[in-house]
Order: structure tokens, then C-alpha cells, then sequence
């Protein structure tokens, strides 16, 4: 450990949304659980563990960066805030407010996106977006519209009185492990059924009962196929859909002249598995339904979603314990990023920015109205850069890597006028950067996050940053006083006793309440608690009813052609997001050092490809080299990678059509070409 002294502080793990609570402890010189909201045992899973890993990385950046004559240089603060405050004001006279774009961070704090988005509204535009809207913005546009909430319908711990998970699109046995083993585990154990609905068999596989193996690019043909079922097995809930639903007729009349079994023959499963499947879901008393990126990352995302919304309101799983739609969210404050306005349709609280009133409670509290016009995505954005767009501030994300079409990425970057990176590392979109601010990992902030089940936690110090690094916060109020004007409040607290104000769903919160346990949204002035379970009476829409949808298949936007195959996109149990913190792991590391390519034995024979061979996967947007992993886990026709290393970045033959309503890519459907790697002739 190096002399930085590190106290045993309550906090929050830097990785997915689950929430759980991690500590440093002295004795190890690691991260250790403590009896969090969440991982009420202690419990982590090996990231959480190997969490300290990145505090104390040689690697980390301590100083700020300016370039000068095409190299980074080192710099002081002041040097570089004066580059950027010169930048950003050229910019900005040049070519107006929108001529700017903010990349917010799912990985850090309420306070510190709430103060980042803040200062882009001061500055005049709305182009502030976070990486929700690569992984469950689709979700978040589908329940909004259906049930005005984009958010888990229910809290962890009433969903073990499930009698049947349906699982889609997930794997949280490796993505989600302590909700996994904490949660899901011990009902499964005690008789629930699962059913998993994935392209591969993977660890959660293991635990279901039934396995639908769709066809990647058809979940509505399979979600329409089981609703059809439940229609014609007569397991509708007749009386909550004449009470809390509109729309039921035409939903009917669609069904009724659905061919169920061609239909999952279609979606790429057993007829019959998928009857029982939608037996088993409509027959449960109670049926929880758990979704993720399989089903969002879609040029049609948001339909898919659309299409599965159908099933709980068919059956009255909605508003009571055991139920709902449970998105399971990526990282630690994606939900909390878009709770508090990192997004550029909404204000904080989810109000469009296009409604007058809300722009105006917002004003009394901020002194100036934000924009009406609704901003730019950051997929939008990126392919803007160089022409609309020539200034960004990326802090904490790491687009060059997580974003589609990577190859195309990295050129838009190059075409920016100014780029500022404010990270803890030197990553792959550091190489792009103008000004490089070091900032902060968990453990050297406070503040809060909000996890998967809409629980606000606190995270609290343990370190300070190392060099000459300054907490997230500090560096965002400079940033926000030098090229925004505005006087944000010193300390995490004092920021989020403001945000409070302009965020109706966590207005009654409170810092000191929420101490080391948590506060969970909706929490409304002059409650006594949130609200655990979403819609018993009412949807948050404020109706009384949610409405049907007909929902038609759409083809995935990059066909497969004879001789490819469909790649998928997916989390590994020890890797996250773009691998920037957990590539610098030596534990994680050494569980799992280099990426695979899964390939069905079929298709490996056809090309004569080998286990652990050398392959070459490409596209006309790129290729990648890889080990060939041959196992019947993966369906035939399709192939699956991570996006975690940078080499190799996966993310250079994802396609970058976008689904018309969440502007999500599609991840999960790219025709590849797949063929043995040459070997180079010595000397070559």
C-alpha cells in the first residue's frame, strides 16, 4: 500500500447495479463486504472483491494532461482549466451551445452527474447523455410509455415470492451474481420455476427448468407466441384487464391469427418448450419477469420490450410482490445518472425537457431555464463530430471502446476541435484528448448512487486520490464555475439537498436519512418511506390502466448472409464494461486474461476451425482475431464474444443502426464471416 491512509468507510462497489457495500480493510489491503442494503451478508462477487486493485494501480493518472505539439504533456490545474475555459468559450461563440456535447457517467456519483448536466443547461444546450443509452435505454422508453416508470416495478426482496422467474435476455448468475445467489437462488431452491430465454446456455441456464434458445434478432415472434398461448389457454386475469388495462380486443384479434408453433419455430425454438413456458407463467400465482441487454440492444429494442410488457398485464403480474418487469441495470448509478437529468430529453426527475412547467420549477431553483429543445444522443453525437458537434467532455466513460462501429468512433473523435477526458486512467479515448483531468475512483468519493431497485446509497471516503488527482466533484464544480457559471454547492450533501428540490421522485430523502442504509424512489415530501412495489393501484403514469400493444417483428438491421454467422455481444462473470478498471486487475486478470470467440462445433467443423484456433471474425466495418472457443453452449448460426478487452475490441464490427424511439445500438445482431487465421510466414 502506498503512504496514503485509508479508513474503513461504508461505500459503494464501482461495478454493477446491484448496490452492494464494500470497504477497505486494513489487514487484507483489499476490498471486503460489509452488511449492506443489498448484500445484506456481506456477500461480493470477485470484482467487488478485487475492487482495491485499481486504488493503487501504478497506472493511475495524477496530473492533469494538456496537449502540446501533438503530445500530452503534464500540466497544472490551472493550465489546464484555462485551456479548457478558452476552448469551450471559442466553441460555443463560434457555433452555438449545441456545438458541445457532455458524456455523463453511469459509473459515479448522483451529485456529480446531477452538477455535470446542470452545467451543460447553464451552458444552453441539452446534449448530455450517459451509457444507459447503450445498454437499457430501449427499457426505459417502453415502461415510461406503458407504465411511466422506466425502473425495476419491484424491490429485490419481495421478489422471492415469485412462483415462476422468467428470465430474458439476462444472465444474472454471471452478470448480477450477488442478486443471483442472495435472491433468486434460495426461491428457486424452495420451488420457483425458472425459465430462461437466451441464445446461449450459460450460467443461469444451469438453474432453469426451461430453456428457450431464441434465434438472435426474433424475441417478439417468441413473446407474441406466449401471449398467444395465455390467450388461448384461457390464463388471462380477466378482471385486471377490464380494471387496469386498455386495448385488450385488438391485442386479441392480432393474437387469434398468430401461428403459435410456427412462431417459435420462427424465434428458433421447440413449439412445445415455449407452450409450457407461457403455460407456467400464466398459470403462477405470482410470475417476476427479470430483463436485460439481450432484449434491449435492438434497432427495435424498444418493441421487444413492448412485446414482453403484454405478458404480466395479460396476467395481472403488475403491483403486487412476486411480479412485475424487473430490469436488471448495468452499472453502479446507471439508474441514478438518469434519475437526476444525465439525459438529453429529461430533467432531473424524468420530466421532458420539452414541458413548460417543469422547465419552470426547475428555473425557480436553478436562477435560468433550461433549453426546451431536446438534445443529441451520444450515439447521435458521435456520429456529428467534426461537423454539428466539435467540443466534448467525456468523464468517466470510455466511448471509444463501449460505443458500435468502433473503427468509425474513433475517426469522429479525431475530427473534434476539443476533446476533454476527465478519467482515473489512461484509456483507449484518452489517446483523443485535448486536456486529460485525473479524477477519482469509489473509494476516494462520497456522495450517493442509486442501484437496480431504485435504493439510494451512500458511498463514503476511504482514501484520498493519489498525486495530484482531485475528487470527481471538486473538478466539476471548477469546471462548471470556469465555463458554465455557475456556484455549486461544496460537498456531496450540499449538492444533493439541491437536487432533491428538482427531483420529485426523491424529494424526501435525506442525506442523514439515508446513512448507512438507504432511501428507495419514489420518496415523495412528507413520506415516511419509499415506495417499495410500483403500481398496486395506480401506474406512475398517473392513470388507472396501462394500455395493450400490437407489436410486429422487425429483422434485425444487418441480415446474415449465406456463410455468416450472428455475432451477440455479452458480460463475462469477471470483466466489466470496456475493461478499463477491471483489465488492471491482476486477480481478474488471471481468472480470465483474454477473450473467446463461442462457436457452435457445427459451424466450427463447416469452416474447419479448431478449439482454441486462431480465427479471424470480420465485417465490412472491420475485423478482429481471436481464440476459438468450440461448445454446443452457443446456438448454431451464431457466435459470441465480449466487448470487455481493447484488443480485441469486439466493438469494431457492431453496427450502429439505431432503434427509432431509444436511439440504442443494435449490439446483438452483426453478420460476421468467421474463418481460420492464417498463419504468418516466418519472417513476415
Amino acid at each position: 500500500m502506498s503512504n496514503r491512509a485509508a479508513e474503513p468507510n461504508e461505500s459503494v462497489c464501482p461495478y454493477c447495479g446491484v448496490g452492494c457495500g464494500i470497504r477497505y480493510d486494513a489487514d487484507r489491503e483489499s476490498a471486503v463486504g460489509w452488511n449492506g442494503p443489498v448484500n445484506t451478508r456481506g456477500e461480493l462477487c470477485p470484482k467487488g472483491a478485487a475492487a482495491w486493485d485499481v486504488v493503487e494501480h501504478d497506472e493511475r493518472l495524477t496530473t492533469p494532461l494538456v496537449r502540446v505539439n501533438g503530445r500530452l504533456a503534464e500540466a497544472t490545474w490551472d493550465e489546464a482549466f484555462d485551456r479548457i475555459e478558452r476552448e469551450f468559450s471559442r466553441v460555443v461563440a463560434d457555433h452555438g451551445p449545441d456545438s458541445v456535447f457532455f458524456f455523463s457517467s453511469s459509473n459515479c456519483t448522483n451529485e456529480e452527474n446531477y452538477l455535470l448536466q446542470k452545467a451543460a443547461r447553464a451552458l444552453g444546450t441539452n446534449n448530455i447523455d450517459n451509457c444507459a443509452r447503450l445498454c437499457h435505454a430501449s427499457t426505459v422508453a417502453a415502461m415510461g410509455d406503458r407504465f411511466g416508470a422506466g425502473a425495476m416495478t419491484n424491490s429485490l426482496s419481495d421478489l422471492g415470492e415469485a412462483d415462476v422467474f422468467l428470465v430474458t435476455g439476462a444472465n444474472p448468475a454471471e452478470q448480477h451474481p450477488v442478486i443471483f445467489r442472495s435472491y433468486l437462488l434460495p426461491a428457486l431452491k424452495s420451488g420457483t420455476t425458472m425459465i430462461h430465454v437466451d441464445p446461449r446456455e450459460n450460467q443461469t441456464t444451469k438453474a432453469a427448468d426451461i430453456h428457450l434458445p431464441v434465434k438472435p434478432g426474433f424475441d417478439i415472434p417468441l413473446l407474441n407466441a406466449m401471449a398467444a398461448v395465455v390467450v388461448e389457454q384461457r390464463l388471462v386475469d380477466e378482471a385486471f384487464v377490464a380494471e387496469r388495462t386498455t386495448g385488450f380486443e385488438a391485442l386479441r384479434e392480432h393474437l387469434s391469427g398468430l401461428d403459435i408453433d410456427a412462431e417459435a419455430e420462427r424465434a428458433g425454438v421447440d413449439p412445445a418448450d415455449l407452450r409450457a413456458a407461457a403455460r407456467a407463467y400464466g398459470e403462477a400465482g405470482r410470475a417476476a419477469i427479470f430483463t436485460g441487454m439481450g432484449m434491449s440492444q435492438h434497432h427495435y429494442g424498444t418493441d421487444n420490450v413492448q412485446a414482453l410488457i403484454n405478458l404480466p398485464l395479460l396476467t395481472g403480474n403488475v403491483g403486487k410482490a412476486g411480479t412485475g418487469v424487473n430490469p436488471l441495470r448495468g452499472q453502479n448509478n446507471v439508474q441514478g445518472a438518469g434519475d437526476v437529468g444525465a439525459l438529453p430529453n429529461v430533467l432531473p426527475g424524468y420530466r421532458p425537457v420539452t414541458d413548460d412547467d417543469a422547465r419552470a420549477a426547475v428555473a425557480d431553483v436553478w436562477g435560468f431555464e433550461p433549453p426546451a429543445l431536446p438534445g443529441l444522443t451520444e450515439v447521435e453525437a458521435t456520429h456529428r463530430f467534426g461537423d454539428e458537434v466539435r467540443a466534448a467532455y467525456v468523464f468517466g466513460e470510455n466511448p471509444a471502446v463501449t460505443e458500435p462501429n468502433a473503427n468509425r468512433v474513433r475517426e469522429a473523435f479525431e475530427a473534434l476541435d476539443f476533446c476533454v477526458v476527465h478519467d482515473v486512467f489512461p484509456t483507449e479515448t484518452a489517446e483523443f484528448a485535448d486536456v486529460v483531468l485525473p479524477g477519482s475512483v469509489w473509494a476516494e468519493k462520497s456522495g450517493t448512487v442509486t442501484n437496480t431497485d431504485r435504493q439510494v446509497i451512500r458511498m463514503n471516503r476511504n482514501v484520498a486520490p493519489p498525486g495530484d488527482a482531485r475528487a470527481d466533484l471538486d473538478i466539476l464544480r471548477e469546471f462548471a464555475a470556469r465555463v458554465a457559471g455557475l456556484d455549486a454547492p461544496a460537498t456531496p450533501e450540499g449538492v444533493f439537498d439541491e437536487l432533491r428540490l428538482v427531483t420529485p421522485i426523491y424529494a424526501g430523502m435525506s442525506y442523514e436519512g439515508i446513512g448507512t442504509g438507504s432511501q428507495r424512489w419514489p420518496f415523495p415530501v412528507g413520506a415516511t418511506e419509499g415506495t417499495a412495489i410500483l403500481h398496486a393501484d395506480a401506474f406512475e403514469s398517473g392513470s388507472k390502466t396501462a394500455p395493450f400493444r400490437v407489436v410486429e417483428h422487425v429483422d434485425p438491421a444487418d441480415p446474415v448472409a449465406d456463410g455468416e454467422l450472428a455475432l451477440i455481444t455479452g458480460r463475462v462473470l469477471q470483466h466489466f464494461n470496456s475493461g478499463a478498471l477491471t483489465r488492471r486487475s491482476g486477480v481478474l486478470m488471471r481468472m480470465r486474461g483474454e477473450d473467446s470467440l463461442q462457436i457452435h462445433p457445427d459451424d466450427a467443423a463447416a469452416r474447419g476451425i479448431e478449439d482454441g484456433a486462431a480465427v479471424r471474425v470480420e465485417n465490412d466495418r472491420g475485423g478482429v482475431t481471436v481464440a476459438a472457443e468450440v461448445t454446443p453452449a452457443v446456438r448454431r448460426g451464431t457466435v459470441f464474444a465480449t466487448f470487455h478487452y481493447a484488443d480485441p475490441l469486439v466493438n469494431r464490427l457492431t453496427g450502429d443502426a439505431l432503434d427509432p424511439v431509444a436511439k440504442i445500438p443494435e449490439y446483438k445482431h452483426s453478420a460476421v464471416r468467421v474463418t481460420v487465421e492464417p498463419e504468418v510466414a516466418a519472417g513476415d
